[in-house]
């Protein structure tokens, strides 16, 4: 084998190392975004099964009912964007500030009936501060009041 012949098995080999590290990097990164849709875009056109996303919108009024089960609390209650509305259920502990008509985050997964299993509930922390995501979702459907004090609770508008 030549001088100039091993010069390019050694480029080859460093070009097929670096090019499968990258693939690798890369398909770690899609295995851990996690992107945030609406309502209307669930209605849409739904994620795949089991891929984890993050659901915004408002807390429908008296969607929401508690209960309990072996001790541990449950909720379920409805997400809408003034369009649609997607059934979410949690177990566990919800946030303080979480109430009707007040715009939450909820990071979950699709169920095959259409449900939204969430594994987390974030709410917004003061009367002024609503998740970006929501905000652009909510001005999408033309639900955002632009003097900036928000959604009017349990009114969608």
């Amino acid at each position: 084998m030549t001088r100039k012949q091993r010069r390019m098995v050694v480029v080859a080999a460093c070009a097929l190392g670096l090019g499968s590290a990258a693939a690798l990097t890369l398909n770690a990164f899609n295995d851990n975004l996690v992107f945030f849709v609406s309502p209307s875009d669930i209605a849409q056109k739904a994620p795949s099964g089991g891929r984890t996303f993050r659901l915004g919108g408002l807390v429908e009024a008296g969607s929401v009912t508690r209960g309990s089960t072996g001790g541990t609390p449950r909720a379920t209650f409805r997400v809408t964007d003034g369009k649609s509305a997607v059934t979410v259920s949690y177990e566990g502990i919800l946030p303080d500030l979480f109430r009707e008509g007040q715009g939450i985050v909820a990071l979950g997964h699709l169920t095959a009936t259409g449900g939204f299993v969430a594994s987390e509930v974030l709410a917004k922390h003061d009367e002024t501060y609503m998740p970006k995501e929501v905000v652009d979702s909510l001005k999408r459907s033309g639900h955002w009041d632009p003097n900036g004090s928000g959604p009017t609770p349990g009114t969608g508008s």
